[in-house]
């Protein structure tokens, strides 16, 4: 892979190339990027959608949107810092194409911005409650009249996948969705593959999928344009992953590790000294003793560790891949670089203290239990009415149902696949708060 090739701005519906020399740095593409993103209403409903504990009113407690945001933040951290090593180590890039080193961190910035912007409500269980809604439930029905690649989709529903088709799905008058540029978009392809073969390696980039079968055209389009390794055969379509989508999981992984097991701390699921003695590990070499000893409350002492922790994690993140930055373009790195750093294992006991103290807690699994329900429901109702009108079948309910889906979902869908994707994108652009509300309205539970 070639980094002039990776860092195209071109965006879906472009006729004529790009240059970055000739490029507004007052608005650069890629921050253009960012902005598309950050004022899009999918990227608002983040602020009330689960990162740990679902439906919380706690004030504390990180919803999707603080998540993303973050980060954002330390992969614009990444970026720049990986980007100042390869334009010294290739200053062609500079000298005859105009890239600069905050290229690099706008990009990762802007994907990792975007990077949770497919989950559904209630979480990591939203995406299984809907894969098992036609893995086990009612949605069974419909597996005989799909291709295996289309089930796939449906029974192991996928939010990177999801998000993917969010950012640039075109529909009636926007062309292409977003339009982000593809450099952009091959950053946030963390997975880029179907969704069969499911896992046929041990590379991460095999880990889950990254497009859905109605958006794979366009998928190709973007692979092709930065020039990403296929490394699959026949039928099956799948690369190896662009650089820069390394920076976006690394800043993912580190903000959850480190800020998920903040709120753990705060809501009192862990106590204080497991901090202590967990995060030293990562800022031994950087903490001011003295400093640390005048902080008077739990919070003021946990957020200076969880930034010196961070900062650490990033410094570490970038020195791997740029010792592995060959290998990486030559589709040769089968790791996440938080797997091979020098915090690998002091970040593994970390999560698997948040697994055990907060992800697995009595709170978490009481209302994830509410939301598999809430989806359920949800899922099955908006299913069975979408697929009625469309038969000629549908009853006075189901054509009040249907008044219920925003005016952008109100579309017909002439296959059988794409109907109940249209459903599964509806369903997981709802907020926590209004999958719960729609559910007390169809089950007419007004009292909640």
């Amino acid at each position: 892979m070639q980094w002039e090739q990776l860092l195209s701005l071109k965006r879906q519906g472009d006729t004529s190339k790009r240059l970055r020399r000739e490029q507004d740095d007052t608005r650069l593409g890629f921050e253009v990027d960012y902005d598309r993103i950050i004022f899009s209403s999918t990227f608002r409903s983040l602020q009330d959608k689960t990162q740990v504990i679902p439906l919380s009113k706690t004030d504390f407690v990180h919803t999707r949107l603080t998540h993303s945001l973050e980060v954002s933040v330390v992969g614009r951290s990444l970026g720049r810092l990986v980007g100042k090593k390869i334009i010294e180590k290739h200053p062609y890039l500079q000298d005859t194409h105009g890239y600069q080193m905050n290229d690099f961190g706008a990009i990762v910035a802007a994907a990792a911005l975007a990077h949770d912007i497919g989950n559904p409500p209630f979480g990591h269980s939203g995406e299984k409650a809907i894969g098992e809604y036609f893995k086990t439930g009612k949605g069974q029905q419909y597996k005989s009249d799909l291709t295996d690649k289309e089930w796939q989709d449906l029974i192991d529903f996928e939010g990177n996948a999801n998000g993917f088709n969010l950012l640039s799905a075109s529909r009636p008058g926007i062309e292409g969705g977003l339009r982000i540029s593809y450099a952009t978009l091959g950053a946030f392809m963390k997975y880029p593959k179907e969704s069969l073969p499911k896992k046929p390696t041990a590379n991460i980039a095999d880990k889950k999928y990254g497009f859905f079968q109605t958006d794979k055209d366009f998928f190709q389009d973007v692979a092709k344009e930065l020039g990403l390794i296929p490394n699959k055969t026949g039928n099956d379509i799948g690369f190896e992953r662009h650089p820069l989508a390394y920076l976006v999981e690394a800043a993912d992984d580190i903000c959850y590790t480190i800020i998920d097991f903040e709120d753990g701390i705060n809501l009192g699921l862990i106590p204080e000294e497991f901090a202590l003695e967990y995060l030293i590990k990562l800022v031994k070499g950087s903490i001011d003793v003295a400093k640390y000893n005048t902080l008077v409350t739990k919070e003021d002492r946990i957020s200076y560790l969880r930034a010196l922790a961070i900062s650490s994690l990033i410094n570490d993140a970038v020195n791997v891949f740029v010792e592995n930055e060959e290998k990486i373009l030559k589709g040769e790195y089968p790791y996440a670089l938080t797997d091979q750093g020098k915090y690998t294992a002091q970040m593994k006991d970390i999560i698997d203290l948040s697994i055990k103290n907060i992800y697995q807690s009595r709170e978490v699994v009481e209302k994830e239990i509410i939301g598999y329900r809430i989806i359920n429901t949800l899922l099955d109702t908006f299913c069975t009415a979408y697929n009625n009108k469309f038969d000629g079948t549908e009853s006075n309910y189901d054509k009040l149902v249907l008044k219920m889906l925003p005016e952008r979902f109100i579309t017909d869908k002439m296959n059988l696949y794409d109907r109940l994707l249209h459903i599964c994108h509806f369903v997981s652009t709802l907020t926590d708060g209004k999958a719960l509300l729609l559910y007390n309205t169809i089950t007419g539970n007004t009292k909640a």
